[in-house]
């Protein structure tokens, strides 16, 4: 299952990106022998969107039919890394080609312009820099996969 992360803004050379690549890297590495994988990245340059529903009507554009769609917002709904692990897994088993996450602009998404059956995902009630909530979220991948595959990386209790 083919896996995307969405943004509006770009990362620059420094540590966040240092991080998102390293876990996006390890995600694919791992994700491979879980038919997770390849985990890709597209931002999307924000000034060339006027406003929330510009942004969030070029997250959305080309999705693949059939693709999962999972909008980071502050609204959303919280998840354990456990049940996050299982959200993948159980997108993988039931046959979805693509799982995608969407990162919304600093006004967050326009709702109404989502795709139907978006399911919207929180990192809690903090509010957090969209250069840490990448770097979270390519963790999360990488932490789902390495919980798919058995390997040591994540640990309970």
């Amino acid at each position: 299952m083919r896996v995307e992360i969405r943004a509006i803004g770009r990362i620059k050379a420094g540590p966040e990106r240092e991080l998102v690549d390293q876990y996006m890297d390890r995600a694919n590495g791992v994700g491979r022998s879980v038919g997770l994988g390849p985990v890709i990245e597209r931002e999307l340059d924000p000034r060339t969107l006027k406003d929330k529903t510009a942004e969030t009507q070029a997250l959305i554009a080309d999705l693949p039919a059939s693709a999962l769609v999972f909008a980071l917002d502050e609204t959303g709904k919280p998840m354990s890394s456990l049940d996050f692990a299982r959200a993948v897994e159980t997108a993988r088993d039931d046959g979805a080609r693509d799982l995608v996450f969407l990162i919304g602009g600093a006004d967050g998404h326009d709702r109404p312009a989502l795709p139907q059956g978006a399911r919207m995902l929180s990192f809690g009630k903090a509010t957090w820099p969209h250069k840490l909530v990448r770097v979270m979220l390519a963790e999360q991948l990488y932490r789902a996969a390495s919980v798919l595959a058995s390997a040591p990386y994540h640990r309970e209790g």
